[in-house]
């Protein structure tokens, strides 16, 4: 028996058996025919995977996405202002605001198309080098196999082949079913991937007088009025305001030119049911705000221009109790931010109960709304400094710097799901984003900072 065990081994070792002539004395002399395993050329193999992996990243693919939708939403504005200024000529005299406002189009379409020939001519080199560095790596691996002389990895993508052979034959016998609800809860547009940088950048009508304030479009608009833009400003001690202004276009916003104007809640501001703080949105032609010195939710009719309210659960804080924050500063009135998405309106607050974390909850329309379903998160509200809805989940935000602001966490009301590494970031124009609101009309995020308007494109897929 032991003979058999010991054949295997001579190709690999010769083994010598030396007799003294009073003791017995075994000496093995074992030589090692194979050849040393190249360490140094697997690390090198694996440093140089390394740096593929580091140079080709989605942010490639989804900076490209993002020059193009860029182009895809400028494109047609500029058309829209080109017909605009037609309609406008009288008498081979044109309307000078419409000029400056094609000017500013086609100069960031021109800057659009520069960047979008300098990545596409950048990504176009980086993937002839991957391609060569990935067909070395290739010959390197292939080299490397020669030294696998059990031929243990041979093995292994022998049992792969064949695993994936055996999961093609069941996956034929039992065809998958298709789910019947969308994979990423009840989202339209799929999972949300990234934002974009700017797409609207403007200092509007009042520039640099109003440091707190919201805008963006209204969800469900009347008919005629899809490519409205509203906008309310804190007009009082940066904390309260009494009307909402409209825009009858994105260039009216831009140049500052308030068409049908303003729609006043009440002539005196503050006073009762009039708007505390900059968190409001508009949706179904209704401004839904926190009430002034009220723990209570607002709803300003502008066709009827009637004010119901919605009292929020007891332990609600207030009046300033409940904002959100930034390293030592907060920002004050932000105790209830109000959002909307594609499925209606959200208020986001905090309870004493809660202990200061965030809480959501849906609001049912109606004159007045209702609180629907609730939900309960750990996040410490005073850790965020904004939040938002899209497609049913809770998205908040926090300050890194001047310069950028992070989406760090997700809750999905569809699926309890929550997530604490969401790693979006927000490339800011101005240090303080103080409302934050998703429209589901365009998956544009408008942010109101510092008295700037600002555009960011959601990317979903």
């Amino acid at each position: 028996m032991m003979l058999y065990v010991i054949v295997p081994f001579c190709a690999l070792f010769t083994f010598t058996l030396q007799a003294a002539t009073r003791d017995v004395k075994c000496t093995c002399e074992l030589t090692y025919s194979e050849t040393a395993f190249p360490h140094g050329k697997l690390s090198t193999a694996e440093s140089n995977a390394s740096k593929c992996n580091s140079k080709i990243t989605p942010q490639k693919t989804l900076e490209l996405e993002r020059l193009l939708l860029g182009l895809e939403r400028r494109l047609p504005q500029l058309q829209e202002d080109v017909s605009m200024l037609e309609k406008e000529n009288d008498g081979e005299l044109y309307g000078a605001l419409s000029l400056q406002v094609i000017e500013n189009e086609m100069k960031d379409i021109k800057q659009l198309i520069d960047t979008l020939n300098s990545t596409t001519q950048e990504n176009l080199h980086l993937t002839t080098d991957t391609t060569k560095q990935l067909e070395d790596l290739k010959a390197e691996m292939q080299e490397l196999e020669r030294y696998d002389t059990m031929q243990v990895v041979m093995s292994k993508q022998d049992n792969q082949r064949l695993k994936t052979d055996l999961d093609q034959c069941r996956n034929g016998l039992h065809p998958t079913i298709q789910p019947t609800e969308p994979q990423h809860g009840k989202c339209p547009h799929r999972q949300f991937l990234n934002i974009t940088g700017p797409r609207v950048y403007t200092k509007g009508e009042y520039p640099g007088s109003y440091m707190y304030g919201a805008w963006g479009r209204d969800p469900k608009p009347q008919a005629g009025k899809e490519n409205w833009y509203w906008l309310v400003l804190m007009t009082s001690s940066n904390r309260y305001s009494n009307y909402v202004r409209l825009y009858s276009s994105l260039s009216s916003l831009i140049v500052g030119v308030s068409v049908p104007g303003n729609v006043q809640i009440h002539s005196s501001n503050p006073t009762t049911n009039t708007v505390q703080g900059p968190n409001v949105v508009l949706y179904g032609e209704a401004l839904y705000y926190n009430c002034y010195n009220q723990d209570a939710v607002c709803r300003f009719n502008l066709t009827t221009k009637t004010v119901t309210t919605l009292q929020l659960p007891k332990g609600t804080r207030f009046n300033s109790k409940g904002n959100f924050c930034r390293l030592d500063e907060c920002y004050p009135y932000t105790d209830l931010d109000l959002a909307t998405d594609e499925s209606g309106v959200w208020v986001i607050y905090t309870t004493t109960q809660d202990f200061g974390n965030l809480v959501l909850s849906k609001l049912e329309e109606g004159e007045p709304p209702t609180l629907g379903q609730t939900w309960h998160t750990p996040v410490y509200k005073q850790g965020v400094t904004n939040t938002f809805m899209a497609c049913g989940v809770l998205y908040a935000t926090r300050y890194i710097d001047k310069h950028m602001e992070e989406i760090f966490y997700s809750f999905d009301t569809s699926t309890g799901v929550e997530k604490f590494n969401i790693g979006i970031f927000i490339h800011k124009m101005s240090p303080n984003i103080y409302a934050l609101n998703y429209s589901p009309v365009d998956q544009m995020l408008h942010a109101y900072c510092d008295s700037h308007m600002v555009s960011y494109k959601v990317l979903f897929g």
